[in-house]
């Protein structure tokens, strides 16, 4: 018998994650004996091919054999801190060990960062699309997201007149995600400082650099948004999760770029809430310092992969009827567009019924933004050729049954 129900907090009842709540259905049809041939999640380790780096993975199992298993420091390891400070530097700006704070993934850097920051009736301004915890954690410190538009049509590049338009004194945080999620684009040098340059007139406003797939550019234009900054303060986000392909560790951190020194209350807010949660997992930590302080030269032959599978899915996508897609310029992700007018305007019909009588997975775009990112799915593109080919001969049979 059923009594009656406990009442739940709105701001966990409200929140939505398009990526994994797609999961449920696809879980039901493979406890019925069906394979699905999953283009959702952004997990490298799910797919062949792209294993964590044995000298990683050794150095992780060495600090279990070592007894590494204790607290570390509510910041980080101060060798790890170090030696993702000297990787910022590479990146153009003078980081010291201070201005990096290692966190359990950088969806929890995002939670400390608007714990530590937003207050009721504080905005964010992030990118439409974008990935959901932009939106779902900032209403948790009564704050709200405001989406910007990028641009469709045109590589999916930031629409500075709109982010103009909806900037004023209560935005907090201005949201860069660059290479993006989910679209794939790369903001250039010449759009970052245009945006600095409209941070610049909010003396509140801080970027907020989500760089965590900052290793795989391919276009080569990609630049950190703190190297272009003399005086607007940027949070940048990184970690060991898509470029050292190690999802599962949870290591991730945020770095304080604050030339003007405009941060020390932040600052002072984000070290209080750290020490509270204790810290992130010790020998996982250690396992990204290895990652960090070995030869790198194992990137070059997993990003040819990744780009070799995209360029399958950018033939594929321009020969079926009914899709289209700007070329994905970094990350592993391609936004692409319904043009078939049955599904056109119901994304998400589209995935669960592709789910269901193709047994094929990806996400529909309305679950990264409602407005900006509807008439679109995301797929990954990291699954094999072969797999992928199949995946794309099953959506292009499904269209064509529709039509």
């Amino acid at each position: 018998m059923t009594g009656e129900q406990i009442p739940v907090a709105p701001r966990a009842s409200r929140i939505e994650y398009a990526i994994r709540d797609v999961v449920v259905p696809a879980t039901k049809l493979e406890s019925e004996g069906h394979t699905i041939l999953k283009l959702n999640i952004g997990d490298p380790i799910a797919y062949p091919g792209l294993p964590t780096p044995e000298h990683m993975v050794e150095a992780y199992v060495q600090a279990l054999r070592d007894g590494n298993n204790g607290y570390s420091p509510s910041y980080g390891i101060p060798s790890l801190r170090t030696a993702i400070a000297r990787d910022e530097q590479r990146k153009g700006w003078a980081a010291t060990a201070d201005d990096i704070y290692v966190c359990h993934g950088v969806t929890e850097a995002l939670q400390i960062l608007f714990a530590s920051v937003l207050c009721e009736g504080d905005k964010v301004l992030a990118p439409g699309p974008h990935y959901p915890p932009y939106m779902a954690y900032p209403q948790m410190y009564g704050a709200t997201t405001v989406e910007y538009r990028l641009k469709p049509d045109d590589g999916w590049k930031l629409d500075l007149e709109d982010i103009k338009s909806k900037m004023d004194d209560s935005v907090r945080l201005l949201v860069l995600i660059n290479p993006n999620n989910p679209c794939g684009s790369v903001a250039n040098e010449s759009e970052i400082k245009a945006l600095l340059d409209i941070a610049r007139n909010f003396p509140k406003c801080m970027i907020v650099a989500d760089e965590i797939y900052d290793g795989l550019d391919f276009t080569g234009e990609h630049v950190s948004v703190a190297s272009c900054s003399t005086d607007v303060p940027v949070i940048s986000l990184n970690g060991v999760s898509k470029v050292y392909y190690a999802p599962g560790w949870r290591i991730g951190y945020m770095a304080l770029h604050d030339p003007s020194r405009r941060l020390l209350l932040v600052r002072d807010g984000i070290e209080r809430m750290l020490r509270a949660r204790l810290c992130a997992s010790t020998p996982a930590q250690l396992g990204y310092l290895a990652g960090l302080e070995s030869d790198r030269s194992w990137m070059e032959g997993y990003s040819s992969k990744v780009v070799q599978q995209r360029n399958v899915c950018i033939e594929r996508i321009q020969s079926i009827e009914g899709l289209e897609v700007q070329s994905s310029g970094g990350a592993f992700y391609m936004f692409v567009k319904l043009t078939d007018p049955k599904w056109a305007n119901d994304d998400k019909q589209f995935v669960l019924d592709l789910l269901h009588e193709e047994h094929v997975l990806v996400v529909h775009g309305s679950g990264f933004s409602p407005e900006l990112g509807k008439g679109h799915f995301r797929i990954v593109y990291l699954p094999e050729p072969d797999v992928l080919n199949d995946a794309f001969d099953r959506i292009e049979r499904f269209l064509i049954r529709h039509r």
